[in-house]
């Protein structure tokens, strides 16, 4: 957990977060293109089952004039679709950490490389057969060819249909992968945490205008989603994560284990939603000892903000003798633009941070030069 996704924030753009807007400019969504449009693995293939393999490749074969272009044929095609399909799926050594771990929760990194392997393997046993049985029409010298063309797709046949559950299952990861969204390490974010039905997927509709699925049961967001806003000139991203429980790791599911990948590796700063009015099915102490967890370990700059400020126990504390400095109701809008004004300021403040760092490596690095340059003359 303790790796994170590399802030890729160059002093130009951490200069325009910085930049001073009059208050006169309001907080507006931004609609470029629907939420989540943009999609890491959009790319990613459908891979066709091994009957729709066989018959692509024996329909193209049946053009062929003899039996050992058939031959040929059928098996180029074979052994050319199995490789085009390993090339385009994703290298997980190539991924950035928050990808990578966000498929090895959703698919399994270690089954998705045994069955890529797997489709390596049938791909080679393909051109085997196929140099296998087109030397043998070659040595036939003009005997009856159709034998070993028939033994060849048997051969073809039984490689393919062994890999069946492989196709099936890559298949599936394939549209498990395609969900998860792009973010953009260089834009300032906002990530959004809390436990399951805490308001927000609500936070996100008011201040983006993204319209992840909501509900009123536990983990209806299932996934990572990503929404945007901009002020003046600058867009910022905010990232919504599913329902966390305060539990141990090893007791966590799929669904909460996005949310950790998210926490773990993008950088930005942390909205914490609890709801005092315990409405959302949770405990409030527990809600808080989630948040404790999550200040000692992400190491992110957190806000913690008490939604449901329209229900009268949530803005006397009197449920539970909380008294939250940030209150906001998602259902009725009251406080959500003062949180997403503080938001945007612990972001500015982040960025500052972060410039005065860059700034001062930079000089640290200038002077170690200069030190370098005067022994040399000195020398």
């Amino acid at each position: 957990m303790q790796d994170r996704f590399p802030v890729q924030l160059n002093i130009c753009m951490i200069m325009l977060v910085l930049m001073p807007i009059h208050h006169a400019h309001r907080l507006k969504a931004y609609h470029p293109r629907p939420a989540n449009r943009d999609l890491m693995f959009e790319k990613l293939p459908t891979v066709p089952t091994s009957q729709e393999l066989l018959d692509k490749a024996f329909r193209r074969a049946s053009r062929a004039e003899d039996n050992e272009s058939m031959i040929q044929n059928a098996g180029n095609i074979l052994s050319d679709n199995l490789s085009n399909m390993i090339r385009k799926f994703p290298s997980f050594e190539r991924l950035p950490p928050f990808y990578r771990e966000m498929a090895n929760v959703m698919v399994g990194e270690d089954r998705l490389r045994i069955s890529l392997s797997r489709l390596g393997w049938a791909a080679k046993q393909t051109r085997l057969i196929t140099r296998e049985f087109t030397a043998k029409i070659k040595r036939s010298r003009g005997q009856d060819s159709t034998p070993a063309r028939k033994s060849a797709f048997g051969r073809f046949s039984s490689v393919m249909r062994s890999i069946e559950k492989d196709l099936l299952f890559l298949n599936e990861a394939r549209n498990l992968l395609r969900h998860i969204p792009m973010v953009d390490a260089t834009l300032p974010t906002i990530l959004i945490a809390g436990y399951p039905n805490v308001g927000k997927s609500s936070f996100i509709v008011l201040v983006t205008g993204a319209r992840p699925e909501i509900a009123s049961y536990p983990f209806t967001t299932r996934g990572i989603f990503v929404g945007h806003f901009s002020r003046g000139e600058q867009k910022y991203q905010v990232v919504d994560t599913p329902g966390l429980l305060d539990r141990p790791m090893q007791d966590r599911n799929e669904i909460e284990r996005q949310t950790v990948a998210a926490l773990s590796h993008l950088q930005g700063v942390v909205l914490y939603i609890v709801d005092p009015s315990e409405h959302c099915g949770y405990p409030l102490a527990s809600q808080l000892s989630l948040a404790t967890d999550l200040k000692e370990w992400i190491k992110l700059p957190m806000l913690v903000v008490a939604n449901k400020a329209d229900i009268a126990d949530v803005e006397t504390g009197a449920s539970s003798g909380e008294d939250f400095h940030w209150k906001m109701s998602t259902e009725t809008g009251e406080g959500v633009d003062a949180v997403q004004e503080e938001l945007i300021s612990l972001l500015q403040a982040a960025a500052k941070e972060a410039l005065t760092a860059q700034e001062q490596s930079l000089g640290h690095s200038q002077e170690q030069s200069q030190s370098s340059e005067d022994r040399a003359v000195q020398s």
